[in-house]
């Protein structure tokens, strides 16, 4: 396990693989683990880092009111922290917000963005994680015991093929997660519009939305064709949301591709 120290505490991270640099960002109540067979498929070519954020996985949890904003500070400090002075930045859901909002702050330092699955508005979001976004309603969710590990494993068919897998994934993730890395994250997801900046990012961005993606509306990807000037989209028609589980070859090729051009 390695890890930096940032001024919000450790931040765990894994490296894989030589070559140019290429940084990974998590889903909400996920961790680095979920681009473990994505970093696999890269490993001759670049040197990838997929990183917990504050409250998830293996990093800090102390203070852990932490949103899209902070996760963006974050990120930064890891790059300055490594050494990294321009890289591509590609995130899975909430991680994909990440990447484009710190594209948008810190524009010398993105190479590109990939984003898989993201929102780039909170209007985009399925309503179960709008909910949560309400704190006395995650508090309850996550008070009860195993009510929502249980509500999750009778939903997770609909939410990959793979669902057994996924489901011990988030399982483990999830209990590593506070209540208050839950809740104030998916909050801070909720609020969050991009829309009306995207037209300010000036490298290449590329989506991937699974056409069957039951926690965020895959009709968010028209929102990056529509507003960045080098956006485009690629509609996966046999994924939910985790295409790097339920169409690997695709979503590697996908990448590849996007990465090497």
């Amino acid at each position: 396990m390695s890890s930096i120290v940032t001024d919000r505490g450790l931040v765990h991270y894994e490296a894989y693989g030589r070559g140019q640099p290429v940084i990974f960002l998590h889903c909400w109540l996920g961790s680095w683990s979920y681009w473990v067979s994505t970093m696999e498929a890269l490993r001759d070519r670049y040197k990838t880092y997929a990183l917990d954020f504050w409250g998830f996985g293996e990093s800090a949890k102390k203070g852990d009111q932490f949103g899209v904003s902070d996760y963006v500070e974050m990120v930064m400090q890891f790059m300055e922290r490594m050494g990294l002075e321009r890289a591509p930045v590609m995130g899975h859901s909430m991680g994909g917000t990440v990447s484009l909002s710190l594209a948008l702050t810190y524009p010398e330092r993105v190479e590109k963005v990939a984003v898989v699955g993201s929102p780039i508005s909170g209007d985009g979001l399925a309503l179960i994680l709008k909910l949560a976004a309400k704190r006395y309603l995650a508090a309850l969710a996550y008070g009860i015991p195993g009510v929502l590990p249980l509500g999750v494993r009778l939903f997770s068919p609909f939410l990959t093929r793979d669902w057994k897998r996924w489901y011990g994934m988030f399982e483990q993730d999830l209990s590593r997660t506070t209540l208050h890395s839950f809740h104030y994250s998916i909050a801070s997801l909720r609020k969050t519009d991009l829309t009306p900046r995207l037209k300010e990012i000036q490298v290449p961005v590329l989506g991937i939305y699974g056409l069957r993606d039951r926690i965020v509306d895959p009709k968010q990807g028209e929102l990056l064709e529509r507003h960045a000037p080098f956006g485009q989209v690629a509609y996966f028609d046999q994924s939910g949301h985790f295409p790097m589980l339920d169409e690997p070859d695709r979503f590697h090729a996908t990448l590849g591709e996007f990465l090497d051009r």
